[in-house]
């Protein structure tokens, strides 16, 4: 009792004379008992720490909504409904995860019951293919090298020229922008031919692996790489007014195929009044042949490596000529032209090449002109044809996975389809030189080396001819931007002013910038970094400036075969 207030009664509390708890029968109950509130039997399993919950709110739609059980969440009266204490324990599953059972059926029975363990294995999956991965890496390089060397990583690649302080940048232009350029020129009309061809060899179409050929040495041939300020003919041309731009197949090949590039690449470009000429510098790039250019599998960094990027432009520029040669009829009969080749002494023994100078109308004031070169001749069904000719090379099976003595009878698709991923730049830039000559067809010979450490000696494989606008759909090589890109570049320089400047290529990046130089730059540079000692030529006193430059690949070649055999 409380004293000074109403008294609160506790009421008569039985006394159970059997045990502990409360009466099991009723008449021992409490008289004051409260109606519908039973006493609630609980396994040592469940948490006890409150009687009720007022604030739980019950959200299972499959339990009936009785406010008894929301409140004081009891088990009902019935005991035939009360499980045994026993079989309310649960053993806690110590084995591993059961091994994914690959299949639509497994996920989606998986999909509702075990979602956190279903992630679970999908990430010990990834791992596992990481690892996977990371195996097959170092089991190729090592079949590769020989050696446990580490995955090389993507070369940092050069810029084709050193940029120089002086030098003002004016403009800079990504690759995206020329995808969507677009422009439509009328047939070009030819100015002049100047040059010789001699006639295709067809026995060269029935060559197979098992039918080689080795490939021959022109060693008495002369082969002229000349600029466009350097020709004799184009100089007369503008001297005559018969264009305002001036360029050859070689450069304007690159400028077309410039998208797809991956190494560095420049371009000089001289406005002398009214007139644009776009020129080559000394020892440029664009005198060899990139191999392996566009291609995920990084090359050797070292120069003097065989398989470095530099020793095969060098090496594939060197297999071209010979292979140009070989598949002719060397019987002396040739096609003459107007003039004979511009940049030959007299009596002096030329390679198979005819010059067509060709000019295109650009606008109603603006026409440009281009020396293209045409390797050989040939009658097909009683009509003079005209040829180009190139080689793709093969310097290593293991670069490219594919083996061209074995693919090249029974899967001839595949392996141009591996030469179109990894030369991608070179194909567009020779199919775009076989347009602007007009060629009727463009012969590529597959020449390899007789052993992949041995790059002075090479077999031809096989021939395949194409004709260059069904092989320019086929490589999705579109010629409206081709002359899209050609156009905007020419009406970009007409805006300059009088002076010398000079487009590169980026080294790492999809651009070209344009650079104002100094009226004196490129001057005294013949190549951009000098040869060893051991491996400079020096032309004869006598010999011309437009010969010396082209002799110089073959006698590089011929002074590291001369050097190797000694040592």
């Amino acid at each position: 009792m409380v004293s000074g207030g109403e008294g609160f009664e506790v009421g008569n509390v039985p006394f159970n004379s059997d045990g502990w708890g409360p009466p099991e029968t009723a008449s021992q109950l409490l008289s004051n008992h409260p109606n519908n509130v039973p006493f609630a039997p609980f396994s040592r399993s469940e948490k006890i720490g409150r009687i009720a919950d007022w604030t739980r709110t019950y959200n299972n739609p499959g339990r009936a909504k009785n406010p008894a059980d929301s409140v004081f969440d009891f088990t009902l009266d019935d005991p035939s409904l009360i499980a045994d204490d026993d079989s309310s324990f649960r053993l806690v599953d110590g084995k591993p995860p059961p091994r994914p059972k690959f299949g639509p059926r497994w996920r989606f029975q998986q999909q509702r019951q075990l979602p956190q363990r279903r992630d679970e294995e999908v990430e010990a999956r990834k791992r596992e293919a990481e690892k996977e991965r990371a195996r097959r890496d170092r089991l190729y390089n090592l079949n590769r090298s020989g050696s446990n060397q580490p995955r090389r990583e993507a070369a940092v690649l050069k810029s084709s020229v050193e940029i120089q302080p002086e030098w003002t940048m004016l403009d800079q232009i990504p690759f995206s922008t020329f995808s969507k350029l677009s422009f439509s020129v009328p047939e070009p009309e030819d100015l002049l031919i100047c040059g010789a061809l001699e006639f295709y060899d067809r026995s060269f179409d029935r060559i197979n692996p098992k039918n080689e050929k080795r490939l021959e040495r022109f060693k008495n041939r002369n082969f002229f790489k000349v600029t466009t300020t350097d020709d004799p003919v184009i100089r007369r041309l503008a001297n005559e007014d018969k264009a305002t731009v001036f360029a050859t197949d070689t450069i304007l090949s690159t400028l077309m195929c410039a998208p797809r590039s991956v190494y560095s690449w420049d371009i000089v470009i001289q406005r002398v009044g009214n007139k644009l000429f776009f020129d080559k510098r000394d020892g440029s790039q664009l005198d060899l042949l990139s191999v392996n250019e566009t291609s995920q599998e990084p090359l050797p960094e070292a120069k003097d490596d065989i398989n470095s990027a530099y020793s095969l432009s060098v090496e594939a520029a060197y297999i071209n000529q010979n292979f140009s040669q070989q598949v002719l009829v060397r019987d002396g009969n040739k096609v003459t032209f107007e003039e004979p080749n511009p940049f030959a002494a007299e009596g002096e023994e030329v390679a198979s090449v005819a010059y067509r100078y060709r000019r295109w109308k650009l606008d109603d004031d603006m026409h440009l002109v281009a020396r293209c070169e045409v390797q050989s001749a040939a009658d097909i069904k009683g009509q003079r044809a005209f040829l180009t000719l190139n080689a793709l090379n093969e310097f290593d099976p293991k670069y490219t996975g594919v083996d061209w003595r074995q693919k090249l009878e029974t899967q001839k698709g595949a392996v141009l389809a591996t030469e179109l991923k990894n030369n991608a730049n070179k194909l567009a830039k020779w199919t775009a030189q076989a347009l602007l000559a007009s060629a009727d067809v463009m012969k590529l010979g597959y020449v390899s080396r007789v052993h992949p450490r041995d790059h002075y000696n090479h077999l031809i494989l096989s021939v395949v001819g194409y004709k260059p606008r069904e092989f320019a759909t086929q490589i999705n090589l579109n010629t409206s931007n081709m002359w899209g890109i050609v156009k905007s570049i020419v009406d970009l320089c007409m805006k300059l002013n009088e002076g010398k400047y000079v487009l590169v290529k980026d080294p790492s990046k999809p651009q070209v910038r344009i650079y104002e130089v100094p009226a004196d730059a490129f001057e005294n540079d013949y190549v951009e970094e000098p040869l060893p000692e051991d491996e400079q030529v020096q032309p004869p006193a006598d010999e011309e400036a437009t010969g010396a430059e082209p002799a110089a690949i073959e006698n590089e070649v011929e002074e590291k075969e001369t050097n190797g055999d000694a040592q």
